[in-house]
């Protein structure tokens, strides 16, 4: 067995004619090739592994693996199984892998992939530092009520997809006005205010879901809060229902248990919208 396996990888090599090429053959374009094909596998590599695609890439490499020995072992039916599935394999690779496929696009479209990187028309949402204690106060009013919220501050990426699945309000933003839409019972309590601007632009809004692994302390609030954070480039602010505390999902890191003076260190206000970094993680634990 292993005799032909050695003969296979001898044959494989032997095919490479390497005599005609020498060290001075490698010009700048070459090694600017080799460093875009090297950042392009790392970015591949790191969104697998920080994603549920890598329990499936496991799964995909154990059937390579058989589908290897078949052949190697002459096991006719089982090469002839795998064969026949991987006809369809492609479409359905695309359909499994829809979720973080989009996902991976949304990165690159905004940015996320290669800094600096933009596609499409952008806009600042400006907070103004007034809106910006107005919504700190009702955070904390909320936090000690234990009352649920989930508050997104638009910034450069628009986000009229999800602002459509919810009720316009188009109101100034005041500490008062968010705590009564998230009041218990009341009909826009449940779902997400978007804040573009100095002004809350709606209510009851729906926002993606994060598909990353978290920890079971965490509900569908901040599930929602870091999948608008994986999409857009918005500041989440979210409250827990079961324990008060505050949370802040930004460039896919939610940053937990937020006093008030943390909360507003983190929170912009009438500046620049800082740009994702290549090296960013999903979540800190």
């Amino acid at each position: 067995m292993f005799n032909s396996l050695f003969d296979a990888v001898r044959n494989i090599f032997s095919g490479i004619d390497l005599s005609s090429r020498s060290i001075t053959d490698i010009g700048v374009n070459d090694v600017i090739d080799v460093l875009i094909i090297t950042l392009l596998m790392y970015q591949v590599m790191m969104w697998i592994k920080e994603t549920r695609t890598w329990s499936l890439l496991k799964g995909f490499v154990i059937i390579i693996v058989i589908y290897a020995s078949s052949i190697l072992f002459s096991l006719n039916t089982v090469r002839w199984l795998i064969q026949t599935s991987l006809n369809v394999g492609l479409i359905a690779l695309i359909v499994i892998f829809q979720p973080e496929l989009r996902s991976a696009l949304e990165q690159l479209g905004k940015g996320g992939i290669i800094p600096g990187l933009q596609i499409g028309a952008q806009h600042a949402s400006r907070l103004l530092e007034g809106s910006k204690e107005e919504i700190i106060k009702a955070a904390v009013a909320m936090s000690k009520e234990r009352t649920g919220a989930i508050i997104a501050i638009e910034r450069t990426i628009v986000m009229s997809e999800y602002e459509r699945s919810g009720v316009l309000i188009d109101a100034r933003i005041s500490s008062l006005l968010l705590i009564n839409i998230f009041q218990d019972k009341t009909p826009l309590h449940d779902g997400a205010v978007i804040i573009r601007g100095d002004r809350v632009a709606s209510a009851c809004c729906i926002l993606p879901l994060t598909q990353n692994d978290l920890d079971k302390r965490f509900g569908t609030r901040h599930r929602a809060a870091i999948g608008a954070s994986e999409a857009t480039d918005a500041y989440v602010v979210v409250v827990s229902e079961e324990t008060g505390a505050i949370s802040l999902a930004h460039e896919s890191t939610l940053h937990k248990n937020l006093t008030e003076a943390r909360l507003r260190e983190l929170l912009p206000f009438d500046a620049e919208v800082k740009r994702s970094s290549i090296f960013r993680g999903v979540v800190k634990r």
